[in-house]
């Protein structure tokens, strides 16, 4: 099992991201799934009827999970299921890898086969039963990514943020997604046990404050 690490988030700019851009360059490695420097990510969150999800993150419960599955550069050959936890401030993500098939099925409401799956796979049936967890909406944007081994940093700023709404037919290519409103370029900062300080003084940026922002929250503003 994956352990707690920690989590900044910031909004920041376009001169920002020119800025950090370069700076980053010069001292970490690009993420080596990068093409050209970035990649494109489609998500599928899950939520009960209620939205539990949703509402836990904007009232900032102390104790929060979200399911999600999703595939990186159009790819459907290769998709994960996660599992994102929150606590005390620090995040824990869990992952197992399914087929284009299984993820179709989880959509389509087939859940059997995941009894005798991954561990993970078996705790979404159980909560899709339990809680009844549903797909919820489809969430898109562009990542770039760098990495950093002192301290297993990983350092990311996604934009160009688009909600599906309520579509959930995430693994059709056709599928249309639409800006989720005024959204800002987000810069996270992840960490094990310690931030070198050549990193933390790069990500520095007079101004831009900690920020809880969740791209899952903002692409929901059309509920």
């Amino acid at each position: 099992m994956s352990e707690y690490r920690h989590e900044w988030k910031h909004e920041i700019n376009y001169a920002d991201l020119l800025t950090l851009r370069m700076r980053l360059k010069a001292i970490m490695h690009i993420d080596e799934h990068t093409i050209n420097g970035k990649y494109e990510i489609r998500s599928l969150y899950f939520d009960s009827p209620n939205d539990k999800a949703l509402y836990d993150k904007i009232d900032g419960v102390n104790r929060r999970e979200k399911f999600r599955i999703r595939y990186y550069n159009h790819d459907a050959s290769f998709i994960v299921l996660e599992k994102k936890s929150k606590i005390n401030g620090l995040c824990q993500k869990i992952s197992a890898t399914i087929t284009k098939e299984q993820a179709q099925s989880i959509i389509d409401g087939k859940l059997d086969w995941m009894m005798k799956a991954h561990p993970l796979c078996q705790e979404l049936y159980f909560k899709m039963h339990t809680q009844g967890l549903r797909p919820k909406t489809i969430v898109d944007y562009t990542r770039e990514a760098f990495v950093y081994k002192p301290g297993n940093v990983r350092i990311t700023m996604d934009y160009a943020i688009r909600t599906g709404e309520n579509r959930i037919d995430f693994l059709n290519p056709e599928t249309i997604t639409i800006p989720a409103g005024d959204s800002p370029i987000i810069l996270e900062v992840k960490w094990d046990d310690f931030l070198p300080s050549i990193i933390k003084d790069a990500v520095t940026i007079p101004g831009r404050r900690a920020s809880a922002f969740s791209k899952y929250e903002q692409c929901r503003i059309y509920r």
